[in-house]
């Protein structure tokens, strides 16, 4: 069959997935073997023994003659018979559809791949016997956590009458203070004017409540007292400074005690961390017109402290950068005027974004361009427009290794080829931050887990009988990262069941791939998974064909996600699909991941 290519379209709509979930599974393996009496009716299959078990001993309750097998491919069946024919065993499955006892997609088969029997209870010799409603249950005893003890009651120290007073003899300039503190402890966020309105007593009661004083909505004079202390030691956890940076003509306010100037790199003065802070700093300044600020935020978009996730905005005289993942959360400004490009990055641990938050609101509010120049580039790099003069000092984000993967369930559980994810310092689904939750060597795949769950558009649904020599396939992956941001459909047959060296978990493809599509899902006519594409053997004593392609198979895959806790999805595709069908489904699913030193 000629190898072609179809690129898939980027949008795609939710498939409608069976609410008998794992209804229909069978063997993966085809025997052969004619039909033969006794037959059943198979009406559920489950990855793992435990949920097996638990499903046949929830059938049994509903259902006469429940019976459970493992299978020769790893998942377990739960049947209802034995019948004497197969015209008996079809003819009580559709009473039993009609009746809606059993699922729609339930079917008669003769058996031939069940192998040991672990239902009813004691047909599998040394099986743990699954609970029932009378079978004790272990439970972990459930330990209330102690309340937790609202504050102490504050003994007045002066009447409200007193309060009041005290209040009338405070300065403008103090009642300002009042607000801004206020404003620090987030519970006000009106004008600071000095005048105690009805927003300015409901912030003062906020702030009374939560640390434990009666909601008067006027501060005494120890409430006072007790407010301006604590948000002044607050802020000098951060030594706000504010600074005229010459060099770079930009007046700010910066958190002395959390980084200090490091060097001059143009278009960038760099600040370290400082005392552990894990902040970093950068100040922009640049001579300029529109084609360097565009430059300058494509540029700004590769860089390790701008992650991809989070929103952004350009206009013809400025830009806003933000970027967030599981590690680092940054803030980039700049503007165009009179010539110049100005601005700032603020960079810091995902973990400080409230307290980065405060130190985010200084600097915008105190930043300012002074004088008539910019960072002179003769300080560090000479500015150019290309990204890599740009960003000389800086860091690029580009991975070591980077190729396709699979959604295997709701919550954005990744299947890959392992091949160049054995040592990952950071691993990284669509830019999100993920873990190796398996390396199984043997067979050569991995498992990634994304550390904030996803919300994939579809998941894979596993083919659930072996494959036949000959027949049509397709592999979707990412063939082109560079050119294209949608995955690629790549068209061939199903060459052999086997690997190079007659490996049997294995399979031979005629479909020409690429590095990028290693690990994307193989695909049959009717889009069901019956293998993960491996990458091509490197050997250079020998020339492979260019159509050559390996990939494991389904049946060797299945026991492996069991095993790991996963319930992969068994398919209930039915009938060849168009190529454009084809597309969109592998397009929900189908994603790219990469591996980062």
């Amino acid at each position: 069959m000629k190898n072609t290519i179809w690129v898939i379209g980027m949008k795609v709509q939710a498939r409608t997935i069976s609410a008998v979930v794992g209804a229909c599974l069978t063997g993966m393996v085809w025997t052969g073997a004619a039909w033969a009496e006794p037959v059943w009716v198979q009406i559920e299959a489950k990855s793992s023994l435990a949920d097996a078990q638990q499903r046949a001993s929830e059938w049994a309750g509903e259902v006469a003659n429940v019976a459970g097998f493992q299978m020769s491919t790893g998942w377990y069946a739960i049947a209802l018979g034995p019948f004497d024919s197969e015209a008996v065993a079809d003819a009580a499955r559709r009473e039993m559809r009609r009746n809606g006892q059993i699922p729609v997609d339930s079917y008669v088969t003769d058996g031939g791949r069940f192998r040991q029997q672990f239902w009813p209870v004691g047909a599998m010799v040394g099986t743990p016997e699954p609970a029932t409603s009378e079978t004790p249950v272990e439970t972990t005893p459930v330990v209330a956590e102690p309340a937790i003890a609202p504050p102490a009651p504050v003994d007045p120290v002066e009447t409200l009458a007193e309060s009041r007073r005290y209040e009338g003899s405070l300065s403008r300039d103090e009642l300002r203070a009042i607000q801004s503190a206020l404003e620090w402890e987030g519970s006000y966020a009106g004008a600071i004017d000095g005048l105690f309105g009805r927003g300015t007593r409901a912030s003062i009661a906020d702030w009374q409540g939560k640390n434990g004083f009666e909601e008067t909505g006027v501060l005494a004079t120890s409430q006072h007292r007790a407010l301006m202390d604590k948000v002044a030691q607050a802020r000098a956890a951060y030594g706000f400074e504010t600074i005229d940076e010459t060099e770079s003509g930009i007046r700010i306010t910066l958190p002395a005690a959390l980084v200090e100037f490091d060097h001059y790199d143009p278009p960038f003065v760099h600040f370290r961390e400082k005392n552990g802070s894990g902040l970093r700093i950068l100040l922009i300044s640049q001579q300029g017109d529109q084609a360097h600020l565009s430059g300058l935020y494509d540029a700004m978009q590769t860089l390790e402290i701008v992650p991809m996730d989070g929103p952004r905005s350009r206009d013809r005289e400025s830009f806003t950068l933000t970027g967030q993942n599981a590690r680092i959360r940054s803030h980039t400004e700049a503007s165009l005027k009179n010539g110049q490009i100005k601005g700032f990055t603020l960079v810091y641990p995902a973990q400080d974004e409230a307290r980065m938050a405060r130190v985010l609101q200084a600097m915008q509010q105190s930043f300012a361009p002074i004088g008539a120049t910019a960072l002179d580039d003769t300080l560090g790099q000479p500015l150019a427009v290309s990204p890599e003069a740009l960003m000389a000092g800086l860091n690029v984000r580009k991975p070591v290794a980077s190729h396709s993967g699979f959604y295997t369930d709701a919550q954005g559980t990744v299947l890959t080829a392992l091949s160049g994810f054995e040592t990952c310092g950071r691993v990284t689904i669509e830019d999100h931050d993920a873990t190796v939750a398996l390396r199984d060597a043997a067979l050569g795949i991995a498992i990634l887990k994304p550390d904030t769950p996803l919300a994939p558009v579809s998941v894979a649904a596993f083919g659930i009988d072996q494959p036949t020599a000959g027949s049509a396939v397709a592999v979707a992956g990412f063939s082109y990262p560079e050119a294209l941001s949608a995955p690629v459909l790549s068209f061939g047959t199903l060459s052999d069941l086997s690997g190079l060296a007659g490996e049997e978990n294995q399979a031979r493809l005629a479909v020409a791939t690429l590095a990028g599509d290693a690990g994307g899902p193989v695909l049959d006519a009717t889009g069901s998974v019956i293998g993960v594409l491996l990458a091509r053997p490197e050997d250079g004593a020998k020339l492979l064909p260019d159509d050559l392609s390996l990939a494991v198979q389904t049946m060797a895959i299945v026991p492996v996600l069991a095993e790991n806790g996963l319930a992969p999805v068994a398919s209930d595709h039915s009938g060849a699909l168009a190529a454009e069908d084809l597309a969109e489904l592998a397009d929900g699913m189908v994603v790219q991941v990469a591996c980062w030193n």
